[in-house]
C-alpha cells in the first residue's frame, strides 16, 4: 500500500553546521588517541567494519566491503585526505571513522561503540570542521537517522549543527 509508512523507512534528518571565518579550536583528544593519514590498502577494510559495527543497531546501512569501497573510491567527489582515521596510539587500532565528500558532505562517521561517550565523536567532527573551513568550504551538511539509537541527532544539535 502506498500510503502505509511502514514502507517509508526511518525519518531522515538533513543537518547543518555554517563555518564562518573566525578560527575553529583544535580537536581535544583524550590520551591515547591520535588522527592517522588514512591509507586505503590499511584502512578502508576496518573503516568498514567500524561502521558496520556502528550501524547494525540501526541508524545506517550496513554493507559488504566489496560493494562499499568501490562505490566510495569511484566517487567523483572522493579524496583520501577527507577519510579521517582516528586511532588507539598504543595498539594502531581505529576507534574513530569519518568519509566526507569534497562538497562538505559527511556521508559516513562512527566511533567504536565500546569507545563511545569519551569525547572521540566531538573531536571527529571538529577535525572535519577544521578541515573544510580551511578549504573556503562554508558549510557542513549530514544526514541521520531521526530515530537513530545512539542519539545521533542530538549529538549533531550539541556541536550547533541544526536542521535544515
Amino acid at each position: 500500500m502506498a500510503g502505509d509508512l511502514r514502507l517509508a523507512g526511518p525519518s531522515i534528518l538533513l543537518m547543518r553546521m555554517k563555518l564562518g571565518p573566525a578560527p575553529l579550536p583544535a580537536p581535544s583528544l583524550p590520551a591515547g588517541y591520535a588522527f592517522t593519514p588514512f591509507e586505503g590498502g590499511r584502512h578502508a577494510r576496518p573503516a568498514r567494519e567500524l561502521l558496520n559495527a556502528v550501524y547494525a543497531p540501526g541508524g545506517g546501512d550496513v554493507m559488504a566491503f566489496e560493494d562499499w569501497w568501490p562505490a566510495v573510491e569511484d566517487d567523483a567527489e572522493f579524496e583520501p585526505a577527507l577519510c579521517f582515521t582516528l586511532t588507539e596510539t598504543a595498539t594502531s587500532a581505529l576507534a574513530g571513522f569519518a568519509q566526507c565528500w569534497s562538497s562538505g558532505f559527511v556521508k559516513d562517521i562512527g566511533v567504536r561503540p565500546d569507545l563511545r561517550r569519551h569525547g572521540l565523536g566531538r573531536a571527529l567532527m571538529a577535525e572535519i570542521f577544521r578541515t573544510f573551513q580551511a578549504r573556503g568550504i562554508g558549510e557542513i551538511r549530514l544526514k541521520v537517522h531521526a530515530d537513530n539509537p545512539s542519539g545521533a541527532p542530538a549529538f549533531y544539535r550539541a556541536l550547533g549543527m541544526t536542521e535544515v
